[in-house]
C-alpha cells in the first residue's frame, strides 16, 4: 500500500515538474515571440508609411498584423510545447463559432466596420467630422472604435458600426468653411437698413474671404419677425471664433441703429362668461377691468391672427 503510494506521489510530482518546465518554455517563447510581433507589427508600419499609405489605413493594418501573428504564435505554442494539434484546436474553435458569432455579433460588426472606413476612406486622420451628432477631430480608427478629440478636449469614442449605420458630415475637405447666421429682426424694422449693418460688419472683418463674397437674404417671414440669413465664408481654422464674434457685432451694430429682435410673444384677449345664460362681453365687467380693456394699449393687433 505504502508502495503504491509512494509510485503515485513520484509520478504526480514527475508530471508536476514536466508541467512546470513546459510552462516555463511557453513563457520565454512567448515573451520572445510578442517581442517579435510588435516587431514585426512596427515594421510594417514603417513600410507602409514609406509607401505614402494613409494613416488610418496604417494603423488599422498594423493592428490586424500584429493580431494575426499572436494566433500564430498561440497556435505554435500549444502543438510545440503543450503536444497539442492545431488541427484539434480548429475543430473546437469550429464546434464553438456559431456560440462565439452570435455572442460577438455586435464586435464583429464594428470589426466589419472598420474595414469598410478603411476601404472607403470617408475621412482621414486629422480632419473634423460630425457623425451621430458629435462633432470633433479624427484621432485614431481602430478596429472597433474611432476616436474624435471634441472641442472642449474631450475624448468621443463611436463604435465602428455607428459610423457606418449614420450619416458622416466632413468639414476638412475644402479649405473654407461658410459661417451662417439667422438672426430675426423686427416687422416694422427696415431690410436694407439691418442689410448694409450686417454685410459692413463682415467687410470689416479681415477673416471673411472676399470670395465668395458676403450676402444677406431674406430666409423668411416668422411668426414674431423676419428671418434674416447673413452668410460669409473664412478659413477652416477661424470658423468657430468668426462666428462668435460676428454674432456679438451683428447684434451691438442693430441695437445702435435701432433695428430689433424680437422675442416671441402672444396676444391673450380674455372674454368673461356670465354663468346662467346671461350676456357676455366687456359690460359685465367690474368697471376698473372695463376701463382698462377699453385703454388703446389693450387694442387687438391689425394682424388677423
Amino acid at each position: 500500500m505504502q508502495i503504491g503510494a509512494v509510485q503515485l506521489s513520484s509520478e504526480w510530482l514527475a508530471y508536476a515538474a514536466n508541467l512546470g518546465v513546459k510552462l516555463g518554455i511557453g513563457l520565454v517563447v512567448f515573451y520572445i515571440g510578442l517581442r517579435i510581433a510588435r516587431w514585426l507589427a512596427g515594421l510594417s508600419e514603417r513600410g507602409l508609411n514609406r509607401a505614402e499609405v494613409d494613416p488610418i489605413a496604417v494603423r488599422f493594418l498594423r493592428k490586424v498584423v500584429y493580431i494575426g501573428l499572436l494566433v500564430v504564435l498561440i497556435l505554435g505554442l500549444l502543438q510545440g510545447v503543450f503536444g497539442i494539434a492545431p488541427t484539434s484546436m480548429i475543430a473546437v474553435l469550429g464546434a464553438a463559432g456559431l456560440a462565439i458569432g452570435m455572442a460577438l455579433k455586435d464586435s464583429l460588426s464594428n470589426v466589419a466596420s472598420g474595414v469598410m472606413l478603411v476601404s472607403l476612406k470617408p475621412f482621414r486622420v486629422g480632419d473634423i467630422v460630425t457623425i451621430a451628432g458629435e462633432t470633433g477631430k479624427v484621432e485614431d480608427v481602430s478596429i472597433f472604435q474611432t476616436k474624435l478629440r471634441g472641442a472642449d478636449n474631450q475624448l468621443i469614442v463611436l463604435p465602428n458600426s455607428l459610423i457606418t449605420g449614420d450619416s458622416i458630415i466632413n468639414l476638412t475637405p475644402d479649405v473654407m468653411r461658410r459661417v451662417e447666421l439667422v438672426i430675426g429682426i423686427g416687422y416694422t424694422d427696415d431690410i436694407d437698413l439691418a442689410r448694409k449693418l450686417a454685410l459692413d460688419i463682415m467687410h470689416a472683418d479681415p477673416r471673411v474671404l472676399a470670395e465668395p463674397s458676403p450676402d444677406v437674404l431674406v430666409y423668411g417671414l416668422g411668426d414674431n419677425s423676419v428671418n434674416l440669413g447673413i452668410r460669409c465664408h473664412v478659413a477652416n481654422a477661424d470658423f468657430f471664433v468668426t462666428k462668435c464674434e460676428l454674432t456679438e457685432r451683428i447684434k451691438k451694430g442693430f441695437d445702435a441703429s435701432g433695428v430689433s429682435i424680437p422675442f416671441p410673444q402672444r396676444d391673450v384677449h380674455m372674454y368673461h362668461h356670465v354663468a346662467g345664460g346671461g350676456q357676455s362681453g366687456p359690460a359685465t365687467l367690474p368697471p376698473q377691468v372695463r376701463d382698462s380693456l377699453a385703454s388703446p394699449d389693450h387694442q387687438p393687433s391689425a394682424d388677423p391672427e
